[in-house]
């Protein structure tokens, strides 16, 4: 099991029993092509108990207007099959979609969690939005930071969490049965792996936290947060393995030493655009997913800062 190669603290040894006799989790993904991302629900089929990773709130930036299309159909999902949302995960403050976490906490009454790390990410942009003075940067927005190492219990299963900065310095990976949920510090083998140029990032840090989910058995089940297409490929693919990632990364397998990725990392990441939605988002996913303060007009305002990003 993918959790005792973790040093957490052990559960005793009749519950270790029971949860390693369950069956595994089951995974459902839920993709959103107008942000090219995937959400996901894994639940015990034995207790109900689920947990949801990376969701999406529906954002027109022409109009500022959001709607709940992609979270009602995970609530479908959860409704028809009587899940028990325990955890709603992030596995980074995005910057390419808004999260429907607060939304989908309204309805399930599940703990919004991502890792400890939020407070550092929480600083960078409270500077570069100017917020400071109504943003508190300790992570209280969130109900739950998780430590490298901490598990959290899905019916028999255990969620292990493990700390995998370099797209930011936030970046957490899930791990739960033979499975792990990458966020977007790699992408399918024939498209790479993440930037590491906006604020906060770190090419070497990258490199390492990506090493370190390669150090997970070769049959480990890898899922993706995103997928755009890689050249040469018809459909969207979001579901590798280890195996796979080493053999065929094109930006890291086992042949990459880290000096050349970095070369290649930063060199990449000169050519690439702005997210087109990353002022948005990261203003709402800083906040766990909450709008900021409603202004004495009764509404809520997103800055635009000019000629920052």
């Amino acid at each position: 099991m993918i959790h005792r190669a973790f040093n957490a603290q052990k559960l005793k040894d009749e519950e270790d029993n029971e949860i390693s006799m369950s069956p595994e989790p089951k995974i459902t993904a839920f993709f959103d092509e107008t942000t090219f991302t995937i959400s996901y629900v894994v639940h015990d089929p034995v207790s109900g108990c689920a947990a949801i990773m990376d969701s999406v709130l529906d954002f027109d930036p022409a109009s500022g207007r959001t709607n709940t299309v992609n979270a009602d159909k995970i609530l479908n999902f959860v409704h028809t099959n009587t899940l028990k949302v325990q955890w709603i995960l992030e596995t980074h403050a995005h910057a390419d979609h808004l999260s429907a976490a607060q939304y989908l906490k309204s309805k399930t009454g599940g703990q919004v969690c991502i890792g400890r790390a939020i407070t550092q990410v929480q600083k960078v942009f409270a500077g570069v939005f100017n917020i400071a003075d109504e943003l508190n940067c300790d992570g209280h927005q969130f109900d739950r930071l998780l430590d490298d190492g901490e598990e959290l219990k899905l019916g028999k299963h255990l969620i292990t969490v493990m700390a995998t900065p370099g797209h930011t310095p936030g970046c957490v990976t899930y791990c739960v049965g033979q499975n792990a949920f990458v966020g977007d510090t790699l992408f399918m083998p024939d498209f790479g792996t993440a930037r590491a140029d906006f604020p906060g990032g770190d090419a070497a840090a990258l490199y390492r936290s990506i090493k370190r989910i390669l150090a997970l058995p070769d049959k480990t089940t890898l899922y993706m947060c995103h997928d755009y297409k890689a050249p040469g490929r018809d459909n969207y693919a979001w579901v590798t393995s280890v195996a796979e990632q080493r053999a065929k990364n094109v930006h890291i397998h086992d042949a990459i030493s880290e000096d050349e990725f970095i070369a290649m990392r930063t060199a990449k990441d000169k050519t690439l655009c702005v997210p087109r939605l990353i002022l948005p988002s990261i203003q709402v996913n800083i906040r766990a997913g909450a709008f900021p303060k409603e202004e004495s007009n009764g509404r809520a305002y997103l800055k635009l800062p000019l000629n920052t990003l």
